[in-house]
């Protein structure tokens, strides 16, 4: 009897497991995975702080507060202090307070490009997908020529193109930059549910061509891009720092972002490095959130590695 019970049960978990769907698995795998729990709580961490650092910033990021006539004299640079944890910046602001405010500006950046990018690879891979022939063959030719030329030297080709360095200009040049990529991605996705069953099925139930495409084939087609995005977000902040870096970002440096820091302390790295290794370690740290949770994500969802 306890053996024929025990039968039972594993015919009824293989039944219940059958039936799961895929965002079910993949959620339940996620669950368990350490590097997925890793990267969803650095990114939740990233985006409160971003959020809430108005709020959290103990002092005004822009006013040179720390600054008195002796460390002027002396060209020295405030060092921590009670009140003031990581001291002071250059024109003796307090650093804490930039780097939580610059968190922000970070955020702000990744996410636009990230969804400006993410339309305009909507856009383009949708023609190309659905429409294809010769409006296929024009739009890959495009991609295939923005893929052909590194990402950073690209934005940063156009990012020099604006009148004025701005926070506006990183992040239109970011987000040209990543629209191939999702181009490319949906057009496969797109390609591969033109001959799925249910293409087929409405296909000769007589359904219009534009239904079709917008209620079948493009919604199961979004999956991949969804979790590029939070790849292709880790990206985006990356290069808005070396954008910043490299003097193209906000020229306003009472608006602290974590690539301007480090820009900002390039003559006294050798002398105060602490000012470049707190905002470097902060992009590095944020990254890799995006990217465990990102890469984690693509594995789940992924069919062939449900069991």
């Amino acid at each position: 009897m306890a053996l024929g019970v025990t039968k039972k049960e594993k015919i009824d978990d293989l039944a219940e497991s059958a039936g799961v769907s895929l965002a079910a698995s993949a959620w339940k795998r996620l669950r368990r995975s350490p590097v997925f729990l890793i990267g969803a709580g650095i990114t939740a961490v990233f985006v409160v702080l971003s959020i809430l650092s108005p709020w959290l910033a103990p002092h005004d990021p822009g006013d040179p507060m720390l600054i008195t006539q002796v460390i002027k004299a002396r060209n020295e640079i405030p060092a921590p202090q009670p009140g003031h944890p990581l001291g002071g910046d250059l024109q003796g602001r307090d650093f804490l307070s930039r780097m939580l405010v610059g968190s922000q500006q970070t955020l702000i950046v990744g996410v636009g490009a990230t969804l400006i990018g993410l339309t305009g690879g909507l856009i383009l891979g949708t023609l190309a997908g659905a429409i294809g022939g010769w409006v296929d063959s024009v739009v890959m030719r495009l991609v295939d020529v923005m893929l052909s030329l590194p990402a950073l030297l690209l934005a940063f080709s156009i990012a020099a193109m604006f009148a004025r360095p701005s926070q506006f200009s990183v992040i239109i040049a970011i987000s040209i930059v990543q629209i191939p990529v999702f181009a490319r991605l949906l057009r496969g996705s797109m390609l591969a549910q033109r001959g799925s069953d249910h293409v087929l099925a409405a296909t000769s139930l007589g359904v219009k061509r534009g239904a079709i495409i917008f209620r079948h084939m493009l919604p199961n087609s979004l999956g991949p891009v969804i979790v590029q995005s939070t790849l292709v977000l880790a990206t985006a902040i990356i290069e808005a720092a070396a954008l910043s870096f490299l003097g193209l970002g906000n020229p306003n440096d009472r608006v602290p972002e974590w690539g301007q820091m480090l820009g900002d302390v390039q003559k006294v790295f050798d002398t105060h490095p602490h000012l470049a290794v707190w905002p470097a370690v902060c992009i590095i740290i944020v990254a890799l959130g995006f990217t465990l949770m990102g890469e984690t994500l693509r594995e789940a969802l992924d069919p062939k590695n449900r069991r």
